[in-house]
């Protein structure tokens, strides 16, 4: 069983990518931090454990990070109109059970990897703010943990927030600049295979048959997210499992295929955070290139509800 630290800003593809982990016996989860991106800090805090208590996980800690960037700014408009005003596409769910712990997320971070040397890979579906903060207060992580998955970047294709960035990126270039050049082993999952990973309307209708509060809900934050996808692409046939798709690969790195690369990130002007790849053997950056997609979302839909 894989130790799993999420790293997320709660958002429908994170709460999707989450109730695929818990379903899985593959991983167990350490504890989630939470960051800005889709949602604020604290609704992303608060959107976590609402769904860890839907799922019955409720003893999973959750640690809030910082709302600033890495370089010390205030984060950009989280994005509604993807995600909905309360960043799980307007989806109710009860009033959470727990308490977010006082510990930052960055300090956890640290904490949890010297906890478990070499035995913890950090899934990060959000910015890199967290991770970032971490290696610049304690280096000697880098070669403590096992693995970082990311979901980001756009290394060989466009952008999806401008025609250059992938979203997580741009939310924090430069930490997500400061994560790779730390030489810590990253597997990024970026568009390059995320949209090739596409979840159907039908599937969400089977979601509401099975009728539970969590079941209901997802169904719901889904369907808001696919009628976004749509609003915005006539011709759209779902949405893309961006953030569950970094799950499946700590499950099984088979579902995708890898090109070692240095990646760096672009910190200013109208090219701002697009991931550039230079592909090298001596490259830290495992980057996902291509997906076995249909194998990858028929064992997603077999476990998340």
């Amino acid at each position: 069983m894989k130790n799993i630290i999420f790293d997320v800003d709660t958002g429908i593809d994170d709460a999707l990518a989450i109730g695929y982990a818990m379903h899985s016996p593959e991983i167990h989860v350490l504890g989630i931090t939470t960051t800005f991106g889709n949602t604020s800090v604290e609704e992303a805090t608060r959107n976590t454990i609402q769904l860890l208590d839907a799922l019955g996980e409720s003893s999973v800690p959750v640690y809030p990070g910082v709302e600033e960037t890495f370089a010390g700014h205030e984060p950009l408009e989280k994005t509604t109109w993807i995600h909905g005003q309360n960043g799980i596409g307007e989806a109710q769910l009860p009033q959470p059970k727990q308490s977010p712990q006082s510990m930052q997320a960055h300090d956890y971070l640290i904490k949890a990897i010297h906890d478990h040397p070499n035995n913890v890979t950090i899934i990060a579906t959000a910015n890199q703010s967290n991770l970032a903060r971490a290696i610049q207060k304690d280096p000697s992580i880098v070669e403590k943990v096992d693995e970082v998955i990311i979901m980001g970047g756009a290394v060989k294709t466009d952008g999806n927030i401008t025609p250059y960035a992938e979203a997580n990126i741009y939310h924090d270039p430069e930490a997500a600049h400061y994560v790779f050049q730390s030489k810590v082993p990253v597997t990024l999952v970026g568009l390059d295979v995320t949209m090739q990973t596409l979840l159907n309307q039908e599937t969400v209708e089977n979601w509401r048959e099975v009728d539970t509060l969590y079941a209901n809900a997802l169904a719901d934050m889904t369907e808001f997210y696919i009628n976004a996808y749509k609003e915005h692409n006539n011709e759209a046939r779902g949405c893309a499992l961006h953030d569950p798709l970094a799950v499946g690969v700590a499950i099984d790195s088979t579902f995708v295929t890898t090109k070692a690369m240095h990646i760096d990130v672009v910190l200013e002007g109208e090219e701002k955070g697009r991931t550039v790849g230079i592909e090298t053997n001596q490259g830290n950056v495992h980057t996902c290139l291509e997906v076995d997609a249909h194998r990858f979302v028929e064992h997603f839909i077999q476990r998340i509800v």
